[in-house]
Protein backbone atom coordinates (compact mmCIF):
# COMPACT_ATOMS: atom_id res chain seq x y z
CA UNK A 1 0.00 0.00 0.00
CA UNK A 2 1.03 3.10 -1.22
CA UNK A 3 1.18 6.63 0.68
CA UNK A 4 -0.65 7.96 -1.36
CA UNK A 5 -3.50 5.28 -0.55
CA UNK A 6 -2.67 5.15 3.02
CA UNK A 7 -3.48 8.83 3.11
CA UNK A 8 -6.98 8.43 1.27
CA UNK A 9 -7.69 6.27 3.64
CA UNK A 10 -6.99 8.26 6.20
CA UNK A 11 -9.01 11.28 5.11
CA UNK A 12 -11.96 8.87 4.47
CA UNK A 13 -11.75 7.84 8.05
CA UNK A 14 -11.70 11.03 9.23
CA UNK A 15 -14.50 12.22 6.89
CA UNK A 16 -16.61 9.40 8.71
CA UNK A 17 -15.63 10.90 12.28
CA UNK A 18 -16.72 13.93 11.20
CA UNK A 19 -19.84 12.33 10.40
CA UNK A 20 -20.58 10.05 13.16
CA UNK A 21 -23.66 10.31 15.27
CA UNK A 22 -21.83 11.14 17.96
CA UNK A 23 -20.22 14.53 15.94
CA UNK A 24 -24.53 15.04 15.59
CA UNK A 25 -25.32 14.27 19.05
CA UNK A 26 -22.52 17.09 19.70
CA UNK A 27 -24.10 19.54 17.51
CA UNK A 28 -27.31 19.32 18.41
CA UNK A 29 -26.44 19.42 22.12
CA UNK A 30 -24.18 22.84 21.14
CA UNK A 31 -27.73 23.98 19.60
CA UNK A 32 -29.74 23.44 22.79
CA UNK A 33 -27.24 24.94 24.96
CA UNK A 34 -26.80 28.02 22.56
CA UNK A 35 -30.58 28.43 23.30
CA UNK A 36 -30.77 28.55 26.92
CA UNK A 37 -27.90 31.19 26.69
CA UNK A 38 -30.18 33.19 23.98
CA UNK A 39 -33.29 32.74 26.09
CA UNK A 40 -31.76 34.02 29.35
CA UNK A 41 -29.65 36.76 28.14
CA UNK A 42 -33.31 38.02 26.65
CA UNK A 43 -34.85 37.47 29.83
CA UNK A 44 -31.95 39.57 31.50
CA UNK A 45 -32.86 42.22 28.67
CA UNK A 46 -36.49 42.36 29.84
CA UNK A 47 -35.48 43.13 33.07
CA UNK A 48 -33.39 45.87 32.47
CA UNK A 49 -36.27 47.56 30.54
CA UNK A 50 -38.66 47.25 32.81
CA UNK A 51 -36.82 47.90 36.07
CA UNK A 52 -33.24 49.04 35.23
CA UNK A 53 -31.97 44.96 36.03
CA UNK A 54 -29.65 46.36 38.86
CA UNK A 55 -26.14 44.87 38.49
CA UNK A 56 -27.09 41.92 36.34
CA UNK A 57 -26.08 41.75 32.81
CA UNK A 58 -27.55 41.32 29.76
CA UNK A 59 -24.67 38.91 28.00
CA UNK A 60 -23.44 34.89 28.13
CA UNK A 61 -21.48 36.03 31.84
CA UNK A 62 -24.82 37.39 33.39
CA UNK A 63 -26.62 33.87 31.93
CA UNK A 64 -23.89 32.06 33.32
CA UNK A 65 -24.10 33.64 37.05
CA UNK A 66 -28.10 33.39 36.53
CA UNK A 67 -27.47 29.88 36.35
CA UNK A 68 -25.26 29.43 38.87
CA UNK A 69 -27.34 30.70 41.15
CA UNK A 70 -30.25 27.88 40.62
CA UNK A 71 -30.51 24.54 42.36
CA UNK A 72 -28.20 22.43 40.77
CA UNK A 73 -26.81 24.94 38.85
CA UNK A 74 -22.81 23.88 39.13
CA UNK A 75 -24.26 20.43 37.20
CA UNK A 76 -26.24 22.82 34.61
CA UNK A 77 -23.28 24.67 33.91
CA UNK A 78 -20.80 21.42 33.19
CA UNK A 79 -24.08 20.41 31.11
CA UNK A 80 -24.30 23.52 28.97
CA UNK A 81 -20.52 23.81 28.50
CA UNK A 82 -20.10 20.41 27.08
CA UNK A 83 -22.84 21.08 24.83
CA UNK A 84 -20.91 23.75 23.79
CA UNK A 85 -17.55 21.76 23.01
CA UNK A 86 -20.10 19.86 21.15
CA UNK A 87 -20.84 22.62 18.96
CA UNK A 88 -17.26 23.84 18.51
CA UNK A 89 -16.19 20.12 17.19
CA UNK A 90 -18.91 20.03 14.52
CA UNK A 91 -17.64 23.40 13.51
CA UNK A 92 -14.69 22.51 13.52
CA UNK A 93 -15.71 19.28 11.09
CA UNK A 94 -17.42 21.66 8.96
CA UNK A 95 -13.79 23.32 8.59
CA UNK A 96 -11.96 20.38 8.43
CA UNK A 97 -14.04 18.60 5.79
CA UNK A 98 -17.20 20.89 5.00
CA UNK A 99 -20.51 21.35 5.65
CA UNK A 100 -23.43 19.64 4.62
CA UNK A 101 -25.50 20.04 1.40
CA UNK A 102 -23.45 20.71 -2.48
CA UNK A 103 -21.90 24.00 -1.36
CA UNK A 104 -20.78 23.34 1.98
CA UNK A 105 -16.48 22.75 0.68
CA UNK A 106 -16.45 26.32 -0.61
CA UNK A 107 -13.67 27.98 1.15
CA UNK A 108 -15.55 30.62 2.56
CA UNK A 109 -18.13 28.32 4.16
CA UNK A 110 -15.05 26.60 5.87
CA UNK A 111 -13.68 29.51 6.93
CA UNK A 112 -16.73 31.12 8.46
CA UNK A 113 -17.01 27.77 10.26
CA UNK A 114 -13.36 27.52 11.42
CA UNK A 115 -14.28 31.06 12.80
CA UNK A 116 -17.64 29.68 14.89
CA UNK A 117 -15.15 26.92 16.32
CA UNK A 118 -13.07 29.40 17.73
CA UNK A 119 -15.92 31.29 19.14
CA UNK A 120 -17.44 28.17 20.64
CA UNK A 121 -14.46 26.85 21.89
CA UNK A 122 -13.99 29.79 23.61
CA UNK A 123 -17.18 30.22 25.18
CA UNK A 124 -16.97 26.42 26.12
CA UNK A 125 -14.18 26.60 28.01
CA UNK A 126 -15.57 30.01 29.75
CA UNK A 127 -18.54 28.21 30.76
CA UNK A 128 -16.76 25.16 31.90
CA UNK A 129 -13.84 27.05 34.44
CA UNK A 130 -16.83 28.93 35.61
CA UNK A 131 -18.60 25.57 36.31
CA UNK A 132 -15.24 24.48 37.50
CA UNK A 133 -14.71 27.11 40.59
CA UNK A 134 -12.94 29.52 38.80
CA UNK A 135 -15.34 32.53 39.14
CA UNK A 136 -13.63 34.97 37.48
CA UNK A 137 -13.78 32.90 33.39
CA UNK A 138 -17.34 32.94 31.92
CA UNK A 139 -19.14 36.09 33.61
CA UNK A 140 -16.79 38.64 33.68
CA UNK A 141 -18.16 42.07 31.88
CA UNK A 142 -18.13 41.89 28.26
CA UNK A 143 -18.38 45.43 28.59
CA UNK A 144 -15.38 45.95 30.70
CA UNK A 145 -13.24 43.39 28.13
CA UNK A 146 -14.41 44.86 25.39
CA UNK A 147 -12.96 48.06 26.27
CA UNK A 148 -9.65 46.66 27.27
CA UNK A 149 -8.99 44.67 23.99
CA UNK A 150 -9.95 48.04 22.31
CA UNK A 151 -7.33 50.02 24.16
CA UNK A 152 -5.01 47.46 23.76
CA UNK A 153 -5.39 47.09 19.88
CA UNK A 154 -5.36 51.11 19.58
CA UNK A 155 -1.95 51.21 21.21
CA UNK A 156 -0.87 49.33 18.24
CA UNK A 157 1.06 50.77 14.84
CA UNK A 158 -2.04 51.15 12.97
CA UNK A 159 -4.30 50.64 16.08
CA UNK A 160 -6.99 53.13 14.92
CA UNK A 161 -7.73 51.57 11.46
CA UNK A 162 -7.37 48.03 12.77
CA UNK A 163 -10.73 48.83 15.30
CA UNK A 164 -12.34 50.51 12.74
CA UNK A 165 -12.26 47.72 10.54
CA UNK A 166 -13.05 45.03 13.30
CA UNK A 167 -16.10 47.58 13.89
CA UNK A 168 -17.34 47.36 10.64
CA UNK A 169 -16.86 44.82 9.63
CA UNK A 170 -18.75 43.14 12.84
CA UNK A 171 -21.31 46.00 11.91
CA UNK A 172 -21.61 44.28 8.84
CA UNK A 173 -21.83 41.10 9.84
CA UNK A 174 -24.90 41.79 12.09
CA UNK A 175 -26.60 43.55 8.73
CA UNK A 176 -25.77 40.10 6.99
CA UNK A 177 -26.72 38.23 10.10
CA UNK A 178 -30.55 39.96 10.19
CA UNK A 179 -30.44 40.07 6.33
CA UNK A 180 -30.07 36.20 6.03
CA UNK A 181 -32.85 35.81 9.14
CA UNK A 182 -35.30 38.10 6.77
CA UNK A 183 -34.63 36.33 3.53
CA UNK A 184 -35.69 32.65 5.99
CA UNK A 185 -32.22 31.27 4.08
CA UNK A 186 -32.09 29.31 7.32
CA UNK A 187 -34.81 26.92 5.69
CA UNK A 188 -31.98 25.35 3.18
CA UNK A 189 -29.81 24.12 6.98
CA UNK A 190 -33.15 22.84 8.37
CA UNK A 191 -35.46 19.48 7.59
CA UNK A 192 -38.13 21.58 6.76
CA UNK A 193 -40.03 18.27 5.30
CA UNK A 194 -40.13 16.96 7.98
CA UNK A 195 -42.25 19.92 10.32
CA UNK A 196 -45.69 19.88 10.26
CA UNK A 197 -47.54 23.50 9.01
CA UNK A 198 -47.60 24.23 12.75
CA UNK A 199 -44.05 23.81 13.86
CA UNK A 200 -42.80 25.39 10.62
CA UNK A 201 -44.96 28.34 11.24
CA UNK A 202 -43.10 28.58 14.72
CA UNK A 203 -39.76 27.94 13.44
CA UNK A 204 -39.91 31.26 10.35
CA UNK A 205 -41.53 33.29 13.53
CA UNK A 206 -38.78 32.82 15.64
CA UNK A 207 -36.09 32.43 12.74
CA UNK A 208 -36.58 35.54 11.12
CA UNK A 209 -38.13 37.98 14.26
CA UNK A 210 -34.79 35.93 16.60
CA UNK A 211 -32.38 36.38 13.45
CA UNK A 212 -33.42 40.15 13.10
CA UNK A 213 -32.89 41.01 16.59
CA UNK A 214 -29.84 39.09 17.19
CA UNK A 215 -28.60 40.78 14.01
CA UNK A 216 -29.22 44.14 15.21
CA UNK A 217 -27.21 43.49 18.58
CA UNK A 218 -24.26 42.92 16.18
CA UNK A 219 -24.81 45.88 14.44
CA UNK A 220 -24.67 48.39 16.64
CA UNK A 221 -21.86 46.80 18.64
CA UNK A 222 -20.12 47.28 15.55
CA UNK A 223 -21.20 50.81 15.33
CA UNK A 224 -19.97 51.69 18.74
CA UNK A 225 -16.74 49.95 17.96
CA UNK A 226 -16.08 52.07 14.66
CA UNK A 227 -16.94 55.29 16.66
CA UNK A 228 -14.41 54.15 19.26
CA UNK A 229 -11.71 54.45 16.63
CA UNK A 230 -12.80 57.12 14.83
CA UNK A 231 -12.36 59.06 17.92
CA UNK A 232 -9.61 56.65 19.30
CA UNK A 233 -11.54 56.70 22.97
CA UNK A 234 -12.31 53.15 23.90
CA UNK A 235 -14.45 53.38 26.36
CA UNK A 236 -17.01 53.97 23.42
CA UNK A 237 -16.77 50.24 22.80
CA UNK A 238 -19.63 48.32 24.71
CA UNK A 239 -19.65 44.64 25.16
CA UNK A 240 -23.30 42.58 24.72
CA UNK A 241 -25.12 44.27 28.29
CA UNK A 242 -24.00 47.63 27.25
CA UNK A 243 -25.29 47.33 23.67
CA UNK A 244 -28.25 46.17 24.60
CA UNK A 245 -28.56 48.63 27.39
CA UNK A 246 -27.94 51.40 24.90
CA UNK A 247 -31.53 50.48 23.25
CA UNK A 248 -33.38 52.08 26.35
CA UNK A 249 -31.75 55.54 25.25
CA UNK A 250 -33.80 55.73 21.76
CA UNK A 251 -37.14 58.30 21.30
CA UNK A 252 -39.18 55.28 22.21
CA UNK A 253 -37.55 54.64 25.53
CA UNK A 254 -37.22 51.44 26.58
CA UNK A 255 -39.55 49.83 24.34
CA UNK A 256 -37.21 49.34 21.88
CA UNK A 257 -35.21 47.32 24.10
CA UNK A 258 -37.96 45.09 25.00
CA UNK A 259 -38.45 44.17 21.48
CA UNK A 260 -34.57 43.13 21.18
CA UNK A 261 -35.10 41.20 24.27
CA UNK A 262 -38.05 39.59 22.91
CA UNK A 263 -36.06 38.72 19.97
CA UNK A 264 -33.27 37.31 21.61
CA UNK A 265 -35.21 35.06 23.41
CA UNK A 266 -36.97 33.89 20.24
CA UNK A 267 -33.62 33.33 18.72
CA UNK A 268 -32.74 30.54 22.01
CA UNK A 269 -36.15 29.01 20.72
CA UNK A 270 -34.89 28.80 16.99
CA UNK A 271 -31.80 27.74 18.38
CA UNK A 272 -33.66 24.75 20.00
CA UNK A 273 -35.35 24.37 16.56
CA UNK A 274 -32.13 23.85 15.19
CA UNK A 275 -31.42 21.05 17.80
CA UNK A 276 -34.26 19.01 16.42
CA UNK A 277 -34.36 19.72 12.74
CA UNK A 278 -30.85 21.00 11.90
CA UNK A 279 -29.33 18.48 8.63
CA UNK A 280 -25.76 17.75 10.47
Amino acid sequence: MNTRSVAAQGRGQARRAANSTAVEAGARAGFGARGVIYVLVGALALQIAFSGGGGQQADRGGAIAEIAEKPFGRILLWLLGIGLVGMALWRLSEALFGQAGPDGGKPTKRAMAAGRFVFYGFAAFSVLSFAAGDSSSGSGSSDQQSQDITAKALGWPGGQWIVAIGGVAVAGAGLWIAGRAILRKYHKHLKMAEMSQKVRRAVDITGVFGGSARGAVFATAGGFATAAAVKHEPDQTKGMDDTIRSFTETPVGPWLLVVIALGLVAFGVFSWFNARYRKV
